[in-house]
Parts: structure tokens; sequence; C-alpha cells
């Protein structure tokens, strides 16, 4: 990565996360996307919009909040750990990254813990996406929100068969052996059954049009922000 950066130098791209500049990022995915990833922090085109996100339309930096971050990204945990308006508590089954070992079918925490929830690319490898969703729901308080965002694809309806067990089937099926289903365009409607409220948030496409290109973003990508609702 280093050495990339070293013959990368330029001021075409910049990371919003780590402030880097490049003349491009690196390509990335199992089909590569060009000028995708960060050579130093590793974000990618969804951690440099949630970023900008939490920047610009929530008071994430500056408000007292608690927050748990399920599965927490490489380019996140430790600017997040540092800012000193956190309450920070990072869960995950099995990442040593985590300060908390969790299952998130049975999160560890009280009803109305939390005011920020993240969960980003998860739900695809999880059990029950619902339960985990309605877990999420019960924590935050109230006024809690959270972004969940997983990979959605051009499907009517969600792809799920829990009989299917054979890892490179689940990778044909799927997209990657360790996923359990594919997210259709139905990811939504299909979360809000947990009772979160689910929002469809296309902030990117507020963004100018020169700030989507220097920073690299998907222009099309949704952020699917979340709201406490009814604990079923």
């Amino acid at each position: 990565m280093k050495a990339f950066a070293q013959l990368n130098k330029g001021d075409n791209v910049e990371c919003p996360v780590c402030r880097c500049h490049y003349s491009k990022f690196l390509p990335y995915g199992r089909i590569a996307r060009a000028n995708a990833l960060c050579p130093n922090c590793l974000a990618l085109e969804r951690h440099r919009l949630m970023w900008l996100y939490l920047q610009e339309q929530t008071g994430f930096f500056k408000e007292k909040l608690k927050v748990l971050h399920i599965a927490p990204e490489h380019c996140f945990i430790d600017l997040f750990e540092v800012l000193p308006n956190l309450e920070y508590i990072t869960g995950d089954i099995e990442s040593p990254l985590a300060k908390v070992k969790m299952d998130v079918h049975k999160i560890p925490f009280p009803d109305n813990t939390f005011d920020v929830v993240f969960c980003n690319h998860v739900l695809e490898h999880v059990e029950d996406d619902l339960k985990a969703c309605a877990e999420f729901n019960r924590v935050l308080k109230p006024t809690g929100w959270g972004i969940l965002q997983s990979p959605v694809y051009k499907l009517e309806k969600t792809l799920e068969d829990n009989s299917i067990t054979d890892p490179a089937e689940r990778e044909r099926l799927f997209g990657q052996r360790d996923h359990v289903r594919k997210f259709g365009l139905d990811y939504a409607e299909r979360l809000r059954k947990s009772g979160l409220i689910i929002e469809e948030n296309q902030f990117v496409k507020e963004i100018p049009e020169e700030k989507v290109k220097r920073f690299a973003l998907a222009p099309e990508e949704v952020l699917f922000v979340c709201k406490k609702g009814t604990t079923l």
C-alpha cells in the first residue's frame, strides 16, 4: 500500500476520511472496481459516503452520543475511538478489533441504551437478519438512529435459502461463500418488518458532481438510515 501511495502521488482524488490525496485510488472487488480503495485508510466508496453523511447531515462528531458499532470497519475504528464526544462500543462475534464479543441476534445491552447503531455489510452473513434488526431496534433510544448498509442487487426480492450450506453453492447464488442471502430491491421493506423505521436516503445526489468525482463516490449508492420504531 505504501509503495502504491508513493507511486501514485497526485491530487485528482481525495479521501474525506483520512484526507490523503492521490492521482487515483486502488481498484477493489471480486470484479474489480477502478478507483475504489484508499491505500492509506482502506476506505471504499461506501465508507467515504458514510463519512460525508455523518459530517454534513448529523451531529455525530459534536453531540454526546453512545454508539454501538457492529463489525467496525478498519477505516473508522481508530478515528471514532478518539472522538471525545462519543462513548464508542464495538461488537463482533469473532473479530479481535471489537471490544465486546457479541451475537447480533442477542445483543448484551438493555433496552434503550444507544443513540446510534452502525452495522454495515453484516446482515448478509447472519442467520436471521430480521432478528438482528429487532435487536438494534430494542437497544436504540427513542431518538436513536443508525446506518445499516448491505450489498443490494437488482433483484425484485431477496434471495434466501437456509437449506444451502455448501460454500461453493453459496458463492454461486449469494456472491460469497460466507453469505447466507442476496438482498434485493426489497431490502428496506424487508428490514422494516423488524420494527425499525428505514429510510432509503439519497444523500449522494445532494453532493455536487465535482465532489462526487473527487471523493470517488458511487453516484447511485443509497444510504439505509434507520430510526427506532415499534418494538415487536
